[in-house]
């Protein structure tokens, strides 16, 4: 798809609007601007440059939408890497369904491209393989950082790049070609291999006063180490943090499994496997993605904690006693084996729902004992 060349891969995808993507436009382009770009191309029915909803400088990023589908793929075909204030413009179908290009399904990888490959090159030397949704040389102020995406409209296409591509020479650079991977998954891949092999140990919560020979006094019985580093901030201090790196795996391993939660003048250490930074940023996206769960099914409203409560108060009752005060989304009593802990939680729609229910509650006698009744903080406003 290229130069209104026929595709090779066969029929194209018939797209139901006529609706173009517009990529890495220049800062001071505007909607006029791609308006006179792209009428020769066919009747129009709007552009729209995209904008921070904020500050509302652009994004670098707009919409053509055409009155035909079939002007906006000959726009498409032609215009691809077109100039607009000296800058080449991206092109592509725009997917308001974003499900195809968020499964990864003929999303290809490529790496160690010669830095003279830009997106023009790389759409032209892919597109022999398929229709291509959208292909990207990932770049930084210095240009190309040597690797980039192209993504086909079939795992067909996607293979057969993979197929052909992969170990070829451009421009005397071998390039590697593989099927897309998420962050996630190469994170495991990562784990998976590196359990067997690791050699870098992780230690932290140590004193100040262990140092380089210190620690590597520690480490060094379970085997002969390459490294021994103590982490340092700008002044010299000890961040109580540090690795070793052993020479063989099973040393690296027996220092794991023996020193992991040993106590060193009055300190547990931690010791683990050293991670590699995208095993440590997929860690913390899972660790994420668990706290916006774990908060979306929480209740919204304003808690109020009750301590001190009577072991015969269940939530029914606790929701007896405090909904003269108001309206509650929850009314918790904490339990533990089928026997109440003594505390709850009582979520009110108002923070002066929640203080007029503190005010009434605290210090009241419930059952047989006196509430200890506290204000929580309101996860939303009100």
């Amino acid at each position: 798809m290229g130069s209104g060349e026929p595709n090779p891969a066969g029929k194209k995808k018939k797209y139901l609007k006529a609706a173009l993507y517009v990529g890495d436009l220049d800062p001071d382009v505007t909607e006029d601007m791609l308006y006179k770009k792209f009428r020769p191309a066919g009747p129009l029915r709007f552009t729209r440059i995209c904008r921070d909803p904020v500050t509302r400088s652009p994004l670098g990023y707009g919409y053509v939408n055409f009155r035909f589908p079939a002007d906006a793929e000959w726009a498409l075909n032609t215009m691809n890497f077109d100039l607009i204030n000296g800058k080449p413009f991206r092109l592509m179908w725009s997917q308001p369904d974003d499900r195809l290009r968020k499964s990864g399904v003929g999303n290809i990888f490529i790496k160690n491209l010669d830095k003279s490959i830009d997106n023009r090159a790389l759409f032209y030397l892919f597109s022999a393989f398929g229709n291509i949704l959208s292909c990207k040389v990932v770049c930084d102020d210095n240009g190309s950082k040597g690797y980039a995406y192209v993504h086909f409209d079939s795992l067909a296409a996607a293979n057969r790049a993979i197929w052909h591509m992969n170990g070829v020479r451009l421009n005397n650079r071998q390039v590697y070609v593989g099927r897309f991977k998420f962050p996630e998954e190469r994170a495991a891949e990562v784990r998976t291999r590196d359990r067997a092999t690791f050699t870098n140990v992780f230690v932290k919560n140590f004193g100040d006063d262990v140092d380089d020979d210190k620690l590597k006094e520690i480490f060094s019985e379970y085997g002969p180490t390459e490294s021994v580093k103590v982490i340092r901030d700008a002044s010299g201090k000890s961040k109580g943090f540090g690795f070793v790196r052993y020479e063989t795996h099973e040393a690296a391993q027996k220092a794991v499994l023996d020193l992991h939660g040993k106590s060193i003048d009055g300190k547990v250490l931690y010791v683990g496997r050293a991670q590699k930074k995208i095993e440590r940023l997929a860690e913390l996206r899972r660790r994420f993605e668990r706290l916006r769960l774990k908060e979306k099914s929480r209740p919204p409203g304003v808690p109020v904690y009750i301590k001190n409560l009577d072991e015969t108060i269940d939530d029914e009752k606790l929701k007896e006693e405090f909904s003269p005060f108001g309206s509650i989304s929850r009314a918790k009593v904490m339990v533990e084996v089928g026997q109440g802990k003594g505390f709850g939680v009582v979520c009110f729609s108002s923070f002066d729902e929640a203080t007029k229910a503190v005010d009434e509650m605290n210090g009241r006698i419930v059952g047989s004992k006196p509430l200890h009744v506290t204000l929580g903080q309101a996860r939303r406003r009100w």
